[in-house]
């Protein structure tokens, strides 16, 4: 594809691609601040996703987007009980157990999803596709409960998206899926040093507490 193309898929983007792409860019960025307000922007994306997905024949991640409407209202609820007195929330990391289990989940159900995709819809790339949809349902369980290594499953996820909405030529999408790759390296990064800040600062009260 030439440079030319490229710019013209840019060009030619419809207004609610766009839309949806900001509010995309927006959730992310609060989710990285680790802002309950993140799910809003994220109510917004995904609404608008699950009609463009539908339109371009993705259906697991048509599906996966209205599922995603639910998880932004589980999530803000989720948050809202956890949050401090700032408004955020502190990470918690999880075990090796949980995230190996979920990591088989992810690979069985991709299978299980791809297979069905594959002989009884006509979806563009029903296996990948299918990758995309059940790891990233695992990935916002994780986010919802504030697990800490969500952020790697996301980066996963958003290196797969790139190549498969390049391919549909969803060219805004593919970009903001790279900005989420940036920007899920980034979290990863906040997170494990607001989790080790956070563990640091309650061994110093709890030995404050005790030598009292």
């Amino acid at each position: 594809m030439s440079w030319l193309e490229w710019l013209h898929g840019f060009a030619g983007a419809s207004a609610i691609e766009w839309i949806a792409t900001v509010a995309g860019f927006l959730s992310v960025f609060l989710l990285i601040r680790r802002s309950r307000w993140s799910f809003v922007f994220g109510f917004i994306q995904v609404s608008i996703y699950s009609w463009i997905f539908f339109d371009v024949r993705l259906y697991s991640d048509m599906g996966l987007h209205v599922i995603y409407i639910g998880f932004q209202l589980y999530g803000w609820h989720m948050w809202s009980r956890n949050q401090n007195q700032q408004g955020q929330i502190s990470p918690v990391r999880g075990n090796t157990l949980e995230y190996v289990s979920l990591a088989g989940l992810a690979i069985f159900s991709s299978g299980i999803l791809g297979y069905v995709m594959s002989n009884y819809t006509d979806a563009s790339f029903p296996y990948v596709d299918a990758f995309t949809t059940c790891a990233s349902l695992i990935a916002q369980w994780l986010l919802s409960h504030r697990k800490l290594f969500n952020w790697t499953v996301w980066i996963i996820v958003d290196i797969v998206a790139i190549a498969v909405y390049w391919q549909k030529g969803l060219y805004p999408t593919s970009a903001l899926y790279f900005c989420f790759l940036i920007m899920a390296s980034i979290g990863q990064y906040a997170w494990i040093r607001e989790f080790r800040h956070h563990n640091t600062e309650k061994q110093t009260n709890d030995l404050h507490n005790t030598v009292g």
